[in-house]
């Protein structure tokens, strides 16, 4: 099979389990999942974001990519495709849907991942082929596939790359650069210099400050979350839809829009109809949203340090983007 990435480019995939897993309904739902929630244009009018095939089946196929390019075992490349397939429709907007999720932790897919897979047919795939179903879905096993922020981590990696190259935030010729002076080594990523190091993690607080965690995210998240909420209380849809894809979900909702007038207004906010700003003194509601840094690993002479080592400022940074933002609403009407 030959695949082509928006930031590692054409390679081929032959092995069997996989092509498997990679058919299978669990990952080819995730097409029909957006990787950063809803209308991912809203961050950049200029850039068609469709055409790169933004969501969470391009970025599964890239961290199992990336782990495979690094050399990992099968196993951790098996862990890191499947690592997103609980995510529900409009990704990480469940969060502020149901209160099984976090708006500050963006804790929601994560949690019910084992009991979720289980339930699938990629359980009886990766027997099939003689791996250890426990051992796969633990992420103590993985440290190169999944670690606790700041660190870095495929699945950071990747997401991070392909939202810089996607919304123009990085050329070919820099991600190219970064791709190549970074290393594995005792588990870690690892990169050639301090300056890559700063490079790649200067580029990561842009993307967190701007889009991840950024105000039209929030907005975003909060208009999506409050739209889903509704429509479930109002029995328009069920907690199961969620778990189908974002089309479906829409196609449902939509059905009822010339019926319901609190459900046109949620849904011309979540549409970004109503003009809306930030202002603590006078707010509808108020959002928070998980803020990401990383603070990379780099080799000086032989030694493995990081960023906020030698560069103390680096610290307080990291300090101050680990907290959730939190932002407040005001509609026009």
């Amino acid at each position: 099979m030959k695949y082509t990435d928006r930031v590692y480019g054409g390679f081929e995939i032959s092995e069997p389990v996989i092509l498997e897993l990679i058919n299978s309904p669990s990952l080819q739902r995730l097409k029909d999942i957006d990787q950063v929630g809803y209308r991912p244009a809203w961050f950049n009018p200029d850039v068609d974001i469709s055409e790169y095939g933004y969501n969470r089946f391009s970025h599964s196929v890239g961290v199992y990519f990336l782990l495979r390019k690094y050399g990992v075992p099968a196993e951790e490349q098996i862990a890191g495709l499947i690592h997103d397939v609980s995510h529900s429709a409009f990704s990480h907007c469940i969060d502020y849907v149901l209160d099984s999720g976090s708006e500050k932790e963006h804790s929601h897919q994560d949690n019910l991942f084992d009991s979720f897979v289980r339930k699938t047919e990629i359980p009886n795939i990766i027997k099939k082929y003689g791996f250890d179903l426990n051992y796969i879905l633990n992420d103590d096993n993985f440290p190169l596939k999944e670690k606790e922020l700041p660190d870095l981590c495929a699945d950071r990696i990747d997401y991070s790359l392909k939202s810089a190259v996607i919304l123009r935030e990085l050329g070919e010729a820099d991600k190219n650069f970064l791709l190549e002076n970074l290393t594995v080594e005792n588990n870690n990523w690892v990169f050639k210099s301090f300056g890559n190091a700063k490079k790649y993690a200067e580029l990561f607080l842009k993307l967190n400050t701007e889009y991840f965690s950024g105000f039209p995210s929030a907005v975003m998240f909060r208009t999506v979350g409050d739209c889903l909420k509704y429509v479930l209380q109002k029995e328009y849809i069920s907690q199961d839809d969620l778990y189908t894809t974002d089309k479906i979900v829409l196609e449902k909702l939509q059905k009822f829009l010339d019926k319901d007038e609190k459900l046109g207004l949620l849904w011309e906010r979540m549409n970004n109809k109503v003009k809306v700003i930030n202002n603590p003194n006078n707010f509808d509601v108020q959002v928070f949203c998980k803020s990401r840094i990383v603070d990379p690993l780099f080799k000086d002479n032989g030694i493995l340090k990081r960023i906020s080592e030698v560069d103390p400022n680096w610290g307080g940074i990291i300090e101050q983007e680990l907290k959730p933002k939190q932002y407040f609403l005001k509609f026009e009407r």
